[in-house]
């Protein structure tokens, strides 16, 4: 059963909205100001809260804003009721981050029926949908009950990509979003000189393209190209357009999916303008380890290309192999007669990536 808190200075008013939330099922909790909603507020953890404006003392903008500033009850819809319908006054709620707005008087059926609408969607962007094709055909679904079902691509398919085979290149016309399920894929940067640099790595429940579906010029920033045999999926533009778009809430779910891995390329920038070679070689073979895409099952030795290792750690191909060479004279790894390299102290590796020596 939904919680909702009633915060109205009004007794008459407060006490009649409580009782057709009572008489449909719903939690009832009430509060006669501001301040003392707020305390209920942060005991109760309610689902959904419904603020009248004008109130002493604390007014329902002064609510909002406390209740917003709190990790407990940041995220609970927020409803306010007022007498109030000047436009002026609807903005600054709803730049406060209110959810919607209830002009007193108003019928019963308004008030269920935008209390049913603020939980549906809330329920939505709490809800986590599986990092594979089916959990994204799951979203699809669901968002398009906030968009228009015709407009949206329906059961996404599914496409084989071999190793080495290129996904897309940078500065042709990007036409899709990919997710990635099965498989490992690099993207890269080219230099002048035509030497590649690796800007991520990417598996499992991944996307990929989408910074270069947002670039004014229309066209792919960096090169994919596949790494390790995978199974990928594409979204055509124009339903990344609608899904980033055409509903907030929707937007607001699909940006938290698409956002995969941009602290790592923020982290992995930083450190190639300030870490020294060797450090930089440490973590990179720490977390191609810890992430697992280009792990060899039998050998449990990561399979990767010296200028793949290279590019990832924006060196020389001859400067990534004696770097290697040193590490496997220190005993920190070794190299196996098909060229996999396997971590033999991970421990030294570990001091080495968080040390400068």
């Amino acid at each position: 059963m939904e919680k909702v808190l009633i915060i109205e200075d009004n007794e008459d008013v407060r006490e009649n909205i409580a009782e057709i939330l009572e008489l449909a099922n719903y939690n009832v909790a009430t509060a006669q100001n501001g301040k003392v909603g707020i305390k209920i507020a942060n005991k109760v953890k309610p689902d959904l809260i419904i603020c009248d404006i004008m109130m002493p003392d604390i007014d329902g903008y002064g609510v909002l804003e406390a209740l917003s500033s709190s990790k407990k009850t940041a995220s609970v819809p927020f409803i306010f009721l007022t007498a109030k319908t000047e436009k002026s006054d609807i903005r600054k709620g709803m730049n406060l981050g209110a959810d919607d707005y209830l002009t007193k008087p108003f019928e019963e059926k308004d008030l269920l029926k935008a209390i049913e609408s603020r939980l549906k969607k809330h329920d939505f962007l709490k809800k986590e949908f599986s990092k594979n094709v089916k959990g994204l055909n799951d979203f699809i679904d669901e968002a398009s009950e906030y968009i228009s079902f015709e407009s949206l691509t329906q059961d996404l398919s599914i496409y084989n990509y071999i190793k080495k085979e290129s996904i897309y290149m940078e500065g042709s016309a990007a036409h899709n979003l990919y997710f990635i399920q099965s498989g490992a894929i690099k993207t890269f940067l080219t230099t002048d000189s035509g030497k590649e640099f690796v800007t991520g790595l990417y598996g499992p429940g991944d996307f990929i393209g989408q910074l270069s579906l947002l670039s004014d010029k229309g066209v792919y920033v960096d090169s994919a190209v596949v790494l390790k045999n995978a199974e990928i999926c594409e979204i055509p533009k124009t339903d990344f357009i609608k899904l980033l778009y055409e509903n907030k809430v929707v937007s607001s779910k699909f940006i938290n999916m698409i956002s995969n891995n941009l602290i790592d390329v923020q982290e992995k920038l930083k450190n190639m303008a300030y870490a020294p070679v060797r450090q930089r070689a440490a973590k990179t073979l720490l977390k191609l380890l810890d992430n697992g895409l280009l792990i060899d099952k039998e050998s449990a030795g990561i399979n990767i290309s010296r200028e793949d290792f290279a590019g990832i750690i924006g060196t020389a191909t001859e400067t990534a192999i004696r770097m290697l060479t040193q590490f496997k004279q220190e005993g920190l790894i070794t190299i196996n007669s098909s060229r996999k390299i396997i971590l033999k102290d991970k421990e030294s590796l570990e001091y080495l990536a968080n040390f400068i020596d």
